[in-house]
């Protein structure tokens, strides 16, 4: 219906009704205490679901654990829960990161995603809809996890719910950011990274950091904030790239809208106990089921071929 994404911006959602008219509005110089009125008429009455979104210029995506809330903190005056268990942040963060004197930008924070988050698992995929207005996406990978998995799986899980959830969000511009840097040796470190980058072909920039340590990250922020400006710069002087960036910021609005509004139809489906069409399988239909209802329609139609042949006998007699 509209989008307010500006102070002071209105929206008419509903028309009001139209007044009714006072008895003052029928005094005259021969009538001076009238008492005749007119009644208003309705409004529009209408349900309306609200969505409130960050305006942030930079999201952070990753599996739980990255070090997201880590890195917000260190490179800004934010100070989201960090804990050694996963799903610590449960709702988006938001900080300003101040580059020099007179720039900055807001980079987001949002739960982690795991495998099966576009399907509803987890607490990520209610909250990817706030990286559609962002500017430029940071993956974040634990380049030494704890379990001693492989740091370009935990990647491409995170690819592959970013693509079902919408594959427009894909082609935001995104940056690799491998963390956690501190723990390994500097040898093991680069044969680590190169694993990564050729695992997943990856083109774009890559930053290697360590959030805790504040490593590497001074680095990364003001690569975003050249990124930002040079941005801004290129859509005031092409207006092709700057509608092709809203074409591209509209199909993504779109398809979060539709993927989260599927994902809430399923959840009232479950919670009715019906099951989705796809879901229904041939064990549903029972044959005994079958001939019963068989039987039941058989009976029906007897019974009402007997009734009207008695409503014309007696049609006749009269």
């Amino acid at each position: 219906m509209g989008d307010l994404t500006k102070a002071g911006q209105r929206l008419l959602v509903a028309q009001g009704g139209w007044h009714g008219l006072g008895n003052t509005r029928f005094k005259s110089s021969t009538n001076r205490a009238p008492r005749q009125t007119t009644p208003g008429k309705p409004g529009e009455a209408r349900d309306l679901k609200l969505e409130l979104k960050v305006l942030a210029d930079v999201g952070l995506l990753g599996l739980p654990n990255a070090g997201k809330s880590t890195f917000i903190r260190s490179v800004s005056a934010a100070k989201p829960k960090v804990a050694d268990y996963p799903f610590t942040t449960l709702v988006p963060n938001l900080g300003v990161v101040s580059v020099g004197r007179f720039k900055s930008f807001v980079i987001a924070d949002i739960p982690g995603l795991i495998e099966g988050a576009s399907e509803g698992a987890g607490l990520g995929i209610r909250f990817l809809k706030h990286l559609a207005r962002t500017r430029l996406l940071l993956h974040l990978v634990d380049i030494a996890p704890v379990d001693g998995s492989d740091p370009a799986d935990a990647a491409e899980t995170i690819i592959g719910e970013l693509e079902k959830f919408s594959p427009a969000l894909t082609q935001r511009d995104r940056w690799l950011v491998l963390n956690k840097a501190d723990q390994l040796l500097d040898d093991e470190r680069e044969a680590r990274v190169s694993s990564v980058v050729e695992r997943l072909d990856w083109k774009g920039p890559v930053f290697v950091i360590s959030a805790l340590e504040r490593e590497g990250t001074e680095e990364l922020t003001q690569a975003i904030m050249r990124y930002l400006d040079e941005r801004a710069l290129r859509m005031a002087e092409e207006p092709a790239y700057a509608e092709q960036l809203a074409e591209l910021d509209r199909q993504i609005e779109d398809e979060a809208r539709a993927r989260l509004q599927e994902l809430d139809d399923q959840r009232a489906l479950r919670r009715a106990g019906v099951k989705a069409v796809d879901e229904v399988d041939d064990d549903d239909f029972d044959d005994d089921d079958d001939d019963e209802d068989g039987a039941r329609s058989s009976t029906c139609a007897e019974e009402g071929e007997r009734c009207f042949m008695r409503f014309c006998v007696g049609r006749f007699r009269s």
